[in-house]
Parts: C-alpha cells; sequence; structure tokens
C-alpha cells in the first residue's frame, strides 16, 4: 500500500474512531491556517494583501484570538482596519446623501418598495465587507481538494473501499459534499458501489447516534441513573456536530 502527500491525511483520519473523517482533515487544516495566519504570513507582503481584502468571518476571527498571539493579531488586523476604512469612505457619503434625499421627499414619495433605497444600497455594501473570510475560502478549497482524494482513493487504491465502509459516515455538510462530486469523478460500478456504500453507512450511523441521543435523555430519569451509560456520554456533541457538519463543540 504506497501512500503519498495528498493521500496519507485522509487514510490517517478514515482510521480515526470519529463521526465524520473530513472534519478531523478540516478541523487539522483550519488550525494549520490560524497558526500560518498568526504567523509566517504576518510578514509576507502578498498574504497581507489578501487578507486586507477580505478579512476574516467573526468564527475565525475568534480562533485567532484564542490562540493568544495577539502581537500578530494586531498588525495583521491593523492593516486590515485601514483598508476598511478607506473602503468606507465612500460608502459613509453615499449613505449620508441618501439619508438628506430620504429626508427631503414628500410624505407620499415616502412609502412603498422604494423607501430608504439608497440607504440599504449602502447597508448592503457594508455587509459585503462583512461577509468575506479569507481562511474559510482555504478552507474550502483544502477540503474539496480531501473530498476529491476520497473519490480517488476509493476507485485506485485497493483497501480503501473497505476501510471506507467500517467509517461512521460523514456530517451532513460533508455528505452532500460528497454525492454532489461523486458523479464528476467516478463512473460505471464504481460510482454505484461508491453511493450505495455511503447512503447506507450514513443512514445507519444516524440511526446508531440517535438512539445513542435517546439514552443521554433516558439516563436522567431517576430510573436509569444507576444503568451504564455506554456510548452517550457525549452524544450531544457528536450529534451537533453530525448536523452542524464540522467539530463545533468541543469539551
Amino acid at each position: 500500500m504506497k501512500q503519498h502527500i495528498d493521500t496519507a491525511p485522509v487514510w490517517e483520519s478514515y482510521r480515526e474512531d470519529c463521526e465524520c473523517p473530513l472534519c478531523l482533515l478540516q478541523a487539522r487544516v483550519e488550525a494549520s491556517n490560524v497558526d500560518y495566519f498568526l504567523g509566517e504570513s504576518v510578514m509576507e507582503p502578498s498574504q497581507r494583501v489578501e487578507v486586507n481584502k477580505k478579512g476574516f468571518c467573526a468564527a475565525h476571527f475568534k480562533m485567532m484570538y484564542d490562540a493568544g498571539n495577539r502581537l500578530g493579531l494586531a498588525l495583521m488586523t491593523h492593516t486590515y482596519m485601514k483598508e476598511t476604512i478607506s473602503a468606507l469612505q465612500g460608502n459613509a457619503e453615499k449613505a449620508r446623501a441618501a439619508a438628506a434625499a430620504e429626508a427631503g421627499k414628500p410624505i407620499f414619495k415616502r412609502l412603498g418598495g422604494s423607501k430608504g433605497v439608497g440607504l440599504s444600497e449602502a447597508a448592503q455594501e457594508v455587509k459585503g465587507i462583512t461577509q468575506t473570510c479569507l481562511m474559510c475560502e482555504r478552507i474550502r478549497e483544502n477540503v474539496e481538494r480531501y473530498m476529491y482524494t476520497v473519490l480517488y482513493m476509493y476507485k485506485h487504491e485497493l483497501e480503501f473501499p473497505a476501510l471506507f465502509a467500517q467509517s461512521k459516515g460523514m456530517c451532513l455538510e460533508h455528505y452532500a459534499q460528497a454525492l454532489e462530486m461523486a458523479p464528476k469523478h467516478l463512473s460505471g460500478d464504481t460510482l454505484k458501489k461508491f453511493v450505495d456504500t455511503l447512503t447506507d453507512i450514513e443512514m445507519k450511523n444516524l440511526e446508531r447516534m440517535s438512539g445513542e441521543l435517546e439514552w443521554f435523555t433516558n439516563k436522567f430519569d431517576y430510573r436509569n441513573q444507576d444503568k451504564p451509560w455506554g456510548n452517550s456520554r457525549d452524544a450531544v456533541k457528536r450529534c451537533v456536530n453530525k448536523l452542524g457538519h464540522q467539530v463545533i463543540l468541543e469539551d
């Protein structure tokens, strides 16, 4: 069994006892990106230009803040803020002009669907600034590459289909992504076998997790307090992560 730089992480994640190997890969990519953006990227002009242009979402700003490198985050955020201020100068003028125009309208023109259109357009421009995230883009690209690698390995790595069939499926987000990408990279009997296997393990493991979650709730009945927890102690976390498409809760 020959492994290389693209397939080794997938082999490793599928050997882990987890509810979604793709989420495990995504979490590792995310952690690596946090380290990168707080570290070496701070000194790379091309990366600073990208950060200044796209910024980060609230979740990834929080992850970088929680990582503890306040100086790296401050340097990067400062230039991003300056770029944002520059981008908002024109928007502020547009908002003031729109407000003045709206205020000067006679009462009969303030009604209907055109009310506040200028300010709504200015607001949408500001929302556009808050809705881009360079780290999200990089993570999506990496996870898509890993999903392609899963499909490639299913077709070309003789031992992988058996390991895939023993897995616990995927979170719903990655499950949908696998179904969408499969016909682009697989065909014929291989495609049918992959989808049959994927849907079987997905439904089986969702049912298993539902049962574990039910037993978690039943354990709060005094009649069950002396009965074993089984696999249900962390069922809430695992089920939320399974439905929420990534590892969003940790102990």
